[in-house]
């Protein structure tokens, strides 16, 4: 496993709106699929898909249940859960990272678990203390 994903990238892959995608994250997905090698995903996005539905932000015609077993169960996908290792790093970003608790942890699981992380944030991407694509 060499990338993890970022919620929005995982909402725009599991909607085939790939076009949202830069070439590079598009060529990097297609090749991780062709390897049969898994993404990461942090759990923390399976509650971020959750609210974003509840929110009336995500839609789809699945129901909540059958749309989060889909993700965890897809062949592509491993979910990382949150541990005290990620915890501690989510809390040692800086002050110049966001507050934002679930980015915090996301940006935390790619660098304990030494990932490049999927996305297009870009507060993140010019924080540039994690590796990203």
């Amino acid at each position: 496993m060499r990338f993890l994903l970022d919620t929005h990238i995982l909402v725009w892959w599991v909607h085939n709106d790939i076009g949202k995608l830069s070439k590079a994250q598009s060529h990097a997905l297609a090749a991780s699929g062709e390897a049969d090698e898994p993404v990461g995903l942090s759990a923390i996005s399976l509650w971020e898909l959750a609210m974003l539905r509840q929110r009336g932000r995500l839609n789809t015609t699945k129901p909540l249940d059958d749309l989060i077993r889909d993700v965890e169960s897809h062949t592509l996908v491993s979910i990382i859960g949150l541990d005290g290792v990620i915890a501690a790093e989510s809390v040692r970003l800086g002050e110049d990272f966001h507050r934002d608790p679930a980015d915090q942890i996301i940006v935390a699981t790619a660098r304990c678990h030494d990932l490049t992380l999927v996305t297009a944030d870009e507060r993140i991407r010019r924080w540039g203390k994690v590796r990203v694509l």
